[in-house]
């Protein structure tokens, strides 16, 4: 190996900066993840902003200006409406992808790819819908597909990399969240009050309703545990999360086996803990609700006994420990998906089986004739299933549930299925899907 690679990230990025100049990037999406990049942007020079596609410019200028860029840099940068206009742009080298809608994510990363560019998907709805496949196409053409560091889902991913390179067996890996079996029917009308904010506060900080609500109603939870499987290779829950409620000092004991006295299926799964207990309004001492965890087994007794030599907590057994990090801050990491991908060429996490599907579960009792509003709407939620599951009952995926016509009645609490509605998305989704069912593991 030679010297240069042998060198850490900061001065990999020193390298570059002295000898090619600035990484060249192109933003699609000036919400609050885009924004949260933005505000990075003027204090990282080795990021070049080229070009912000937003539906809405002056949205997107706006947000250059809440974010305090600075002018100068705010005028060198090239608004668009469209972002298959953005990665039509030959000098952009890495796109971000964080519009949040996942037809349209995939497209875009799709456009990308074809035209030589890396691609952070922090669109994590799109991943899940396709991410198997994008990423197959990115690898075949020489480019890389990566999770966007900062969420949760590449955090988490980063847990599992370092358990397994240290020899150690993963046996849960997850994140936090606030969750009461009843959010599974909140909708954008009153997501403040159970997110624990105020309308105006949210308002203030540029939160949108609705997709907030899909963290609140557990689709969110569910899509980035689907992401964490089909990234990892871990298994995905048989009927959806458990959400149980765990303080961090306790995931070893919980997040084990239940042949062990935990509560999961088996080892090496993926699973959400919730902040309070059942029926509780107020969290718990040493919540998760922003963080993210993985628990680990020693492999032999020698290395059992230097878990406890040094100081980490485990299991009466001793076999099991868990690392967590209790905070993660989205696009303000996101740089490091960035350089990482322009520099290094790898990814910050990326989906390689399809392992866990999101399907549309309904909210109430839905109507023949009704229109499906999508993830954190009126309508459905998504729940976490295994991907052979799904394939077999031709789930309808949260992320195609928009803008279609039901022409049958569905019971508050059913799974969507394809033949439930008029039409599921295009052709191009369609024979993506199609692709990641036909190379579904037997063995998985």
């Amino acid at each position: 190996m030679s010297y240069d690679m042998q060198q850490q990230l900061p001065a990999q990025v020193q390298k570059r900066l002295a000898e090619t100049g600035p990484i060249h990037v192109g933003l699609i999406g000036a919400g609050k993840f885009g924004s949260m990049f933005l505000a990075q942007v003027a204090t990282s020079p080795h990021l070049k902003l080229v070009s912000i596609a937003d539906l809405s410019v002056d949205r997107a200028k706006q947000a250059c200006v809440e974010v305090g860029m600075p002018e100068d840099v705010i005028s060198e940068i090239r608004f668009l409406e469209d972002g298959l206009a953005l990665v039509a742009d030959p000098s952009i080298e890495v796109v971000l992808e964080a519009t949040g809608h996942p037809l349209a994510g995939i497209r875009h990363a799709r456009a990308a790819i074809r035209n030589g560019m890396h691609i952070v998907m922090a669109n994590v709805e799109a991943d899940v819908l396709a991410g198997p496949a994008l990423a197959a196409e990115a690898r075949r053409a020489g480019v890389v597909y990566s999770m966007a560091y900062g969420d949760q889902p590449a955090l988490i991913c980063e847990l599992v990399d370092w358990a397994r390179i240290c020899g150690f067996n993963v046996i849960a890996a997850g994140k936090g969240t606030k969750y009461q079996p009843e959010y599974h029917a909140s909708t954008p009308g009153d997501v403040w009050e159970k997110f624990g904010m105020t309308e105006d506060q949210a308002r203030a900080a540029g939160m949108n309703p609705k997709m907030f609500n899909s963290f609140m109603d557990g689709t969110k939870s569910a899509i980035e545990m689907a992401a964490v499987a089909n990234a990892c290779g871990l298994g995905v829950p048989a009927d959806g999360l458990k959400f149980p409620p765990v303080s961090y000092d306790d995931l070893h004991n919980v997040l084990i086996p239940a042949a062990d006295g935990g509560v999961l299926d088996s080892a090496g799964m993926v699973e959400v803990v919730a902040s309070a207990q059942r029926g509780a309004n107020e969290e718990f001492d040493k919540h998760l609700r922003w963080g993210v965890y993985a628990v680990f087994e020693a492999p032999n007794d020698y290395s059992r006994a230097c878990l406890t030599q040094y100081g980490l907590r485990t299991d009466k057994t001793g076999r099991y420990a868990s690392l967590y990090r209790p905070y993660h801050l989205i696009g303000l990491e996101l740089g490091v998906s960035v350089v990482n991908a322009a520099i290094r060429g790898e990814p910050t996490g990326q989906a390689r089986d399809w392992r866990g599907d999101v399907v549309a579960v309904a909210k109430r009792d839905l109507r023949c004739g009704e229109v499906l509003d999508g993830e954190g709407g009126f309508c459905v939620w998504g729940k976490l299933l295994p991907a052979r599951r799904s394939a077999e009952i031709a789930a309808l995926p949260i992320g195609m549930a928009h803008g279609i016509a039901l022409k049958d009645d569905v019971s508050q609490g059913e799974v969507l299925t394809l033949r439930h509605v008029d039409s599921a998305g295009d052709d191009e989704i369609a024979g993506l899907r199609q692709r990641m069912a036909d190379s579904i593991d037997p063995a998985i």
